[in-house]
């Protein structure tokens, strides 16, 4: 079985970690094949091979270092070492280093820099920097750790997400855009955006290995992420719609929202700037379906939300509704079996 899920941030991280044990309740790994494909000691063994496509749309560079929030938050709570509590970061994180470049004035004061983290940007930095690629730093850091699934980013390319605002905002002072961590994570999302703009997309292509993970795959699963802003980048790379409308995969993907309400986050606000209401059939009808030039084959809403799925159903997707909220590993790995089902039914 060879699955491809295109994901992103913490929902992302969750739902991937699902897939994985899943996967191993339904296809564990044969007792005398160490090297099969999900092998991790971070959980069961699987033999199906699971390949996960990562948003690169919220990447940036700060304090002379690369930053990839979305892998590495996939990286961290695969290998098992993230904050849970907190849902991002590392476990035991300490930030010295943080309070050090506040007091430098380097980098931005509200986004903290971890010392474990940093010392994951760093590495990242060196190695580009010695002019390895980014799928190639990403092959790197999971030699550290067996995931059990194999992280690629989106593309190789730059495409760090920008913000356009009005400029007129007392927020804004001046400014007609932001970078969408500053926008994220020091606004809250609190300053109305216009739109989004991914650096560099017109000139990106699919990272080595994309492709062929979306074409080759049995089933494809879009991950309860951000609609917008992780998906939407991730899609938005030229070559990879077009894959995902190649393949003979069916394509499945899972609500990021219940009974009208966001699971994590602010994707809402993202929604609201490009005319997409807050609702999980709403969500389904932007990606649009796959026979009509969409995206989608089917989709899943949560029980809050089952009565849209007869009006999904007039529109060619194959719709169900289940327990969307991941609140530990068993539900999760419950969502990713039933995406898997849903797949099935796409058939």
């Amino acid at each position: 079985m060879k699955i491809a899920v295109l994901a992103g941030g913490v929902g992302g991280a969750r739902f991937v970690r699902g897939v994985r044990a899943a996967c191993a309740e339904r296809w564990p790994a044969r007792t005398d094949d160490a090297t099969a494909p999900g092998s991790s000691s971070a959980g069961a063994a699987t033999s199906a091979d699971v390949t996960v496509i990562v948003n690169t749309g919220d990447d940036l560079w700060l304090a002379g270092v690369r930053l990839m929030p979305d892998f590495d938050s996939l990286l961290y709570a695969l290998a098992g070492v993230n904050d849970a509590e907190r849902g991002w970061g590392r476990a035991g994180e300490t930030e010295r280093v943080a309070a050090e470049l506040r007091e430098w004035g380097v980098g931005w004061p509200w986004f903290t820099l971890g010392d474990l983290d940093l010392g994951t940007h760093l590495a990242r930095t060196a190695w580009l920097r010695e002019g390895a690629t980014p799928s190639q730093v990403a092959e790197r850091l999971q030699r550290r750790w067996p995931l059990g699934v194999r992280l690629l980013p989106a593309t190789d390319t730059e495409v760090d997400t920008h913000v356009r605002i009005d400029p007129s905002l007392p927020d804004a002072a001046g400014r007609d855009e932001l970078h969408f961590q500053e926008w994220w994570t020091r606004y809250r999302a609190a300053i109305p955006a216009l739109g989004f703009e991914q650096r560099n997309l017109a000139e990106a292509r699919p990272a080595p290995g994309v492709v062929a993970a979306i074409t080759g795959a049995d089933v494809v699963l879009v991950a309860p992420s951000n609609p917008v802003v992780s998906i939407g980048t991730i899609v938005s790379v030229p070559g990879i719609r077009e894959a995902l409308a190649a393949t003979g995969a069916p394509v499945v993907g899972v609500s990021p929202i219940i009974g009208g309400r966001v699971v994590r986050g602010m994707a809402d606000a993202c929604l609201t700037a490009i005319g997409v209401e807050t609702d999980a059939a709403a969500v389904a009808r932007h990606y649009g379906v796959r026979s009509a030039g969409g995206l989608l084959d089917g989709w899943l809403v949560d029980g809050t939300d089952a009565a849209s799925v007869a009006s999904l159903e007039e529109i060619g997707l194959v719709a169900a509704s289940v327990p969307l909220w991941m609140r530990d590993l068993d539900t999760s790995a419950a969502l990713a079996g039933a995406a898997i089902d849903l797949a099935a039914r796409t058939r």
